[in-house]
């Protein structure tokens, strides 16, 4: 009996220790520029219905959760920033932001990359200014389907500031039954759970004073993922996060593109209007090296910086170049 007692004694310290590692390391308040999108129409909003997910948005979190539980940090924590429409009584997510490979994350936490974050969602703004936080996705090693109490402590804080004053929530697990080959994404043994595999995505929904989440149903819907492009360079938007935002908040016209790179198999492209009709500095930036181009009436020109920082190389041209003309 005295190990039957003992073995409950230290699974409860051992719940109670996941939950205080959550609350610690789980970021708790994401940066504004994450949350904030172009004002919302007028509108009222009711609580959620429905979680909807486009099939490109599904494909990318089953096929990425894959992918990690087969790397070197496969027994971490991993999750996903949601943007998407928010809807009067449902949530349509469009794009997923992953937490990067500059994540803090363990066995019992995961803390997002919030620069990279930030960066990639002014990016994917660009194309669609309605976008706005919905939520987040993150995984649990064992088999708990439901978020935390830490979870709860953390998530409780920051979700008044979502439209609707609710968020959207979807915990990840690898304890499912192995699905037959060729299961479609999206499989659901629940209203609230999507499985492929032996993975498994449960939805929750929790509002501003809400003492406890909610199982909220999912769809799928046909659509892409607005970011897909952008996971390609994650490691640049990483690198470079703080840069860049920079630069996009002392120049009025930046913006950005994912083309094929000359080394790397992806690079990411950010081009600033300059003041001369016609004209456009252009930078495209690979793993180990960035380039400068100006382009104007049709011609392009290389130019050449000895500056190490991207918003430092820029200037310094900008400089140059006013000086030529």
């Amino acid at each position: 009996m005295w190990w039957s007692m003992l073995k409950a004694l230290v699974s409860i310290a051992s719940r109670l220790l996941n939950d205080l590692n959550r609350s610690w390391f789980r970021e708790h308040c994401p940066r504004q520029e994450v949350v904030e999108s172009a004002p919302a129409p007028p509108r009222v909003y009711q609580r959620l219905e429905r979680v909807l997910l486009t099939d490109e948005v599904s494909r990318t979190l089953f096929d990425e959760y894959a992918d990690h539980r087969k790397g070197t940090r496969g027994e971490e924590e991993t999750g996903w920033v949601l943007l998407g429409v928010r809807e009067e009584k449902e949530a349509v997510v469009l794009a997923t932001l992953p937490a990067g490979a500059q994540r803090d994350a363990g066995v019992a936490h995961v803390h997002f990359n919030s620069s990279g974050q930030a960066l990639a969602s002014r990016i994917v703004r660009q194309t669609d200014r309605r976008l706005t936080m919905l939520g987040v996705v993150h995984t649990h090693p064992g088999s708990l389907r439901h978020p935390s109490d830490g979870d709860f402590q953390g998530d409780s804080l920051w979700v008044g500031r979502l439209r609707g004053g609710e968020g959207v929530f979807g915990i990840g697990t690898a304890d499912g039954n192995p699905s037959p080959a060729g299961t479609v994404i999206g499989q659901q043994p629940r209203a609230h759970m999507q499985c492929l595999g032996d993975l498994r995505l449960s939805w929750y929904s929790l509002k501003d004073g809400d003492r406890r989440y909610r199982p909220v149903p999912v769809g799928l819907t046909l659509g892409p993922d607005l970011a897909r492009p952008l996971h390609f360079v994650w490691s640049i938007i990483e690198a470079y996060a703080e840069q860049l935002d920079r630069l996009c908040r002392q120049q009025a016209r930046v913006s950005f593109d994912v083309i094929k790179g000359q080394h790397d198999p992806a690079a990411l492209v950010v081009e600033i209007a300059l003041a001369e009709p016609g004209a456009t500095l252009r930078l495209a930036i690979e793993s180990k090296e960035v380039r400068y181009y100006l382009i104007h009436g049709g011609e392009v020109r290389t130019l050449d910086t000895l500056a190490t920082h991207v918003d430092r190389g820029v200037y310094l041209l900008l400089a140059e170049l006013a000086g030529q003309s």
